[in-house]
Order: C-alpha cells, then structure tokens, then sequence
C-alpha cells in the first residue's frame, strides 16, 4: 500500500514543490479565468450575484440575502472545485502519460468532461435550483471549459510535472 502512495506522491521536496506547483498554479488560473468569464458574462453589472449562485449550491435560494458572506462562501466553493479539478487531472497524469504528453487534445477533452460533471453531477445534487439555459449560452460554456478550464490545467500539470 505505501509503495502505490509513493507512486503518486514521490517524497523528495523537489517533487513535492513541483506537484504543489502544477495543482496550485493550474487551479488558481482556472478559479480565476472560469470566476472572470461568468462575471462578465452573466452579471457584468452585479458581480456579487456570480459567487452567491455558486453559493447557492449550498445556501440554496437564501445566498442572494446574505450579502458578502455569501459571496465569500461561493468564493471559496469555486476555488475548491477549480484546485479539485487540478488535482484530479495531476493524479490522473501519474498514471496516464499521454496527459502530459499530449495536453492540449486531452486538457480540451478534459475541460469538456469537466462541465459535463458539474451539469449532469454536481448541480443535480445541489441545492440550486434547475433552470433552463439557452443553448447559446450552454454551448459558449462548454467550448469555454476547454479552453479556460482544461487547457490551462494541462498546460500546467505538463509544465510542473516531476
């Protein structure tokens, strides 16, 4: 059992530093663009309301009355999801070379799985509440995921790997 531990997270600080690296690095690009394109997207004129709708996975309706905390909250939740992403991609790519290889095919591919995830897992089970989005949105949010979610996870895993 440690023997497969130690495949995934080799223990020399240089490995480790590099791993840090191609998590974080690639998560906070993502958390970053991903929280930048919905807000202008949807709410240019209310940016609040983009972090309180990631909130309301949780709050449900209740996250548009609790101001900043709220925002925070959804803040937090969308980092989270955007370093889970990262993280997952990493671990995957310890097994799966061509993700390193080859990361702009598979970051794409993975940044489409990605939203696929979030629409037809995450948000099902949460506590928001099902809307209907027009097509061109969903669409320009899919192709979006490839290249502001995917790609850049990638790019950065391949760059930082061990």
């Amino acid at each position: 059992m440690a023997d497969s531990a130690n495949t995934v997270f080799p223990s020399s600080s240089v490995t480790n530093q590099r791993t840090f690296l191609a998590i974080g690095v690639g998560g906070l690009i993502v958390g970053l663009l991903d929280l930048a394109y919905a807000i202008v997207v949807y709410t240019p004129h209310h940016p609040i309301r983009v972090p309180q709708t990631i909130a309301s996975g949780v709050l449900g309706a209740k996250s548009y009355e609790d101001g900043m905390a709220s925002a925070a909250l959804g803040i937090v939740l969308h980092f989270v999801i955007a370093f889970g992403a990262a993280t997952v991609y990493y671990l995957g790519s310890r097994k799966l070379k061509f993700l390193i290889r080859r990361p702009i095919l598979f970051g794409m591919s993975y940044g489409a799985a990605v939203y696929l995830f979030m629409h037809l897992i995450v948000l099902p089970l949460s506590a928001v509440r099902p809307s209907h989005m027009h097509l061109t949105y969903a669409a320009a949010e899919f192709v979006w995921h490839w290249f502001g979610v995917g790609l850049p996870i990638a790019l950065s895993v391949r760059h930082y790997s061990p």
